[in-house]
């Protein structure tokens, strides 16, 4: 009973957020990462682990200071999913501009290939926005929530324009039909989900356990694979969700070699805006055999 009062006290508290001014919605949001940003505890230190194993060159001080930085910018988007779950379309479309350098509309089989940084979830704004502009239905993967309560909230308001949440587990064939039928699959490849169906490819020069799906769905497919990242606007008044040209010759005969293209895709990305990227994700987790576990090294 507790539980279930909880449960629906944080849901009114959400829709409470969403109706607030944007600005302070944002100013909200700042707050809350610097106070985390301040409170030592497990993922602080991950995410200071993990600026350390990727950009060796900085100094304690500058880890430390970029630390800041993305814990300021984590506490934004985690008060904007108020938006990204509740909002309106006309929310949405306000906080999220979307540029696209293939045709949307035209069907043709595509994946979008997502990556972490904290905008990730902006990539809704293509499902707000696909009766208007005649866009194809967007289907995406989600990652099963402990609470079943909140496991089905977040599915039904992700879904709420129409779009189609797909269980990561076991779901391949209807991944295929998705992807045949035109319409939009995201897929965001740059997290350990666990060595099954992944590989050991480079990432920031660490060979780091990685899922082949999209370069083995694509082959299956014939479809078009575009790099899709939603990142904040330069002056910080919303976000730019991006969509590239499909990428030239991939799938190639490699998925491994595939695999590996994508990360160096992503840390050129990540190189440009590092305070944006998902650093609180455990990514080295599963190092190769002869490795010690980075977060806990006596593992």
């Amino acid at each position: 009973m507790l539980r279930s009062l909880l449960n629906h006290l944080l849901v009114a508290f959400l829709k409470l957020l969403s109706l607030l001014p944007y600005k302070l919605l944002v100013a909200i949001g700042y707050g809350l990462g610097f106070i985390a940003a301040h409170i030592p505890g497990d993922r602080n230190q991950v995410v200071k682990t993990n600026l350390h194993l990727c950009f060796p060159k900085l100094s304690t001080e500058e880890i430390g200071r970029l630390s800041k930085e993305h814990w300021r910018l984590l506490g934004r988007s985690l008060v904007e999913k108020s938006i990204i779950w509740m909002g309106s379309s006309k929310q949405l479309s306000d906080m999220i501009e979307v540029k696209s350098a293939v045709d949307l509309a035209s069907k043709k089989p595509r994946i979008l290939v997502n990556m972490h940084f904290t905008g990730i979830e902006g990539s809704i704004i293509l499902s707000a926005l696909a009766k208007q502009e005649h866009w194809p239905r967007t289907s995406g993967f989600f990652q099963r929530m402990k609470n079943p309560f909140f496991n089905k909230k977040i599915i039904e308001w992700r879904n709420r324009f129409g779009g189609n949440s797909i269980d990561r587990q076991g779901n391949t064939k209807e991944i295929i039909r998705e992807i045949r039928n035109g319409d939009f699959i995201i897929i965001a490849p740059d997290i350990d989900l666990g060595i099954k169906d992944s590989e050991f490819v480079p990432f920031f020069g660490i060979e780091t356990n990685t899922i082949t799906a999209v370069s083995r769905l694509a082959k299956i497919t014939g479809a078009d694979v575009c790099l899709m990242t939603t990142t904040l606007k330069a002056d910080e008044s919303g976000y730019l969700c991006e969509i590239s040209k499909p990428l030239e010759n991939f799938p190639g005969p490699d998925p491994i070699a595939d695999t590996a293209r994508l990360n160096q895709y992503f840390e050129t990305e990540i190189r440009l805006r590092p305070a944006e990227y998902y650093w609180v994700h455990k990514r080295f987790k599963n190092p190769p055999s002869n490795q010690a576990n980075p977060y806990n090294p006596s593992i």
